[in-house]
């Protein structure tokens, strides 16, 4: 049985730094990659843990999953041809802690992890540490016109339940934009 009781502040603070295993393949259809683990994400070790994250329901509502998945399902999205990572791997209360030259960093990693693994598309859930970490001041939401290797890379919005600039049939909608690119036959 899963635990639903919520972590105290002793055991968040506890968390600060901890890492989430990545959920990776090879030759994925979508490597989704956010921008680090939270402090609840980190306690649970599931991605996109914290219960007012819309990760999972935006998933299923996108068409990706063929129900609303919960966190510990996660290993479920390897059969689907999908897995997460992050730009960074530690966690913290909040992704403003992490300092550029981390997301620069990061972003180097992340490459490295596209060039071993070689998913179809590489998903970057948050448009200001794509830019960050890639040095791409003006990028935009959506298909980015670099690659890395075969992999394409699209930016997506960031599903935090803060990112008020995107309420979740909106949000659904532009992961759903994904979802149809992927699901098209190559050639």
């Amino acid at each position: 049985m899963l635990s639903t009781k919520s972590p105290t502040k002793e055991e968040l603070a506890a968390a600060s730094g901890k890492t989430v295993p990545d959920l990776i393949a090879p030759d994925l259809k979508v490597l989704f990659c956010g921008i680090n683990p939270g402090l609840y994400t980190a306690i649970k070790g599931h991605h996109f843990a914290r219960p007012g994250n819309r990760f999972w329901p935006t998933l299923h509502a996108a068409g990706f999953t063929p129900a609303k998945y919960q966190p510990h399902q996660e290993s479920d999205l390897l059969q689907l041809g999908y897995g997460i990572t992050n730009v960074v791997g530690r966690a913290t209360a909040s992704a403003a802690e992490l300092s550029k030259a981390e997301l620069i960093e990061g972003g180097i990693t992340l490459v490295e992890k596209v060039i071993l693994y070689q998913p179809q598309v590489l998903a970057l859930l948050g448009l200001s540490a794509y830019r960050v970490a890639f040095g791409k001041a003006t990028a935009a939401i959506g298909l980015q016109e670099q690659t890395i290797g075969q992999t394409r890379l699209w930016v997506l919005p960031n599903p935090s339940g803060l990112n008020a600039h995107f309420p979740p049939k909106k949000l659904a909608a532009i992961y759903h934009e994904l979802h149809e690119y992927v699901a098209q036959p190559e050639g």
